[in-house]
């Protein structure tokens, strides 16, 4: 099922939630953004779901129009159909520098088409990004999960597109739409950022970041998205988490 997240005019952003069956992997959102004639989809994911996005994204676009791949990072559910969106569309697949030489280690080496061409690497400060008539900026978020790591942040819509920084784990099945009690949700959201996310000092710099961005929308690439004072309360349970390298110690490197 889509999920519109903003429309207006010829600009649309739409999140699709439930194309992961069941149990049979890390629920996974897929977004979509249009402007005019001109589409980039966003994490689309492994072979798990790519069969029922290219049916969900038809509703929307000609899948085989997409002219963008955009790749927050290097993950098996954020790239790993990346080789069929290099066979049957002419998308650039858009991912960090750190990831340009590994993304087509899944690709087949005697498929045609497939080369650098095809590929627009990030520098680490990130870069724009035309979408038709807008403009896709994306914004670090290195060391929050990967060492080459970028939201993507669409200034039209004001939505920030956030990767795995948000990300809650929530049961397969459950319904989508925005956090409305911000305190039952930090339980869907500790553990993962806890292990996930590099450092408090890298949580820091990133909620500095977004502040400045001022978005009316975080969506995260799992789980449930941020708006109104959710995003506050959010940015401000970030800033003070403790994580990755922060709870280390000799325990953890025992023989």
């Amino acid at each position: 099922m889509a999920f519109v997240l903003f429309e207006s005019g010829d600009h649309r952003c739409v999140a699709f939630n439930d194309l992961v069956r069941g149990d049979d992997g890390v629920q996974a959102n897929q977004f979509l953004i249009q402007n005019g004639r001109h589409s980039a989809v966003l994490d689309p994911g492994g072979a798990l779901v790519y069969n029922p996005l290219m049916l969900a994204l038809a509703a929307y676009v000609k899948p085989n129009e997409v002219d963008l791949v955009l790749c927050s990072h290097q993950d098996p559910d954020i790239i790993g159909a990346v080789d069929k969106w290099l066979l049957y569309t002419q998308a650039t697949v858009v991912c960090s520098k750190l990831w340009g030489r590994f993304v087509p280690h899944v690709v087949p080496g005697y498929m045609k088409n497939s080369g650098a061409d095809r590929y627009l690497l990030l520098p680490d400060e990130g870069g724009l990004i035309p979408v038709g008539n807008a403009v896709i900026r994306a914004v670090p978020a290195h060391f929050l999960h990967s060492v080459g790591n970028f939201g993507f942040y669409d200034p039209q819509a004001k939505i920030l597109f956030s990767g795995d920084v948000g990300a809650s784990l929530i049961p397969s099945g459950a319904s989508y739409g925005f956090v409305q009690d911000f305190a039952t949700h930090v339980p869907k959201m500790e553990g993962f950022h806890r292990r996930y996310m590099g450092s408090n000092r890298v949580l820091r710099l990133w909620v500095d970041m977004v502040r400045k961005l001022d978005p009316q929308m975080i969506v995260p690439q799992h789980g449930l998205p941020f708006r109104g004072e959710a995003i506050g309360q959010f940015l401000n349970w970030l800033e003070r988490l403790e994580c990755g390298i922060d709870l280390l110690g000799p325990a953890d490197f025992r023989v």
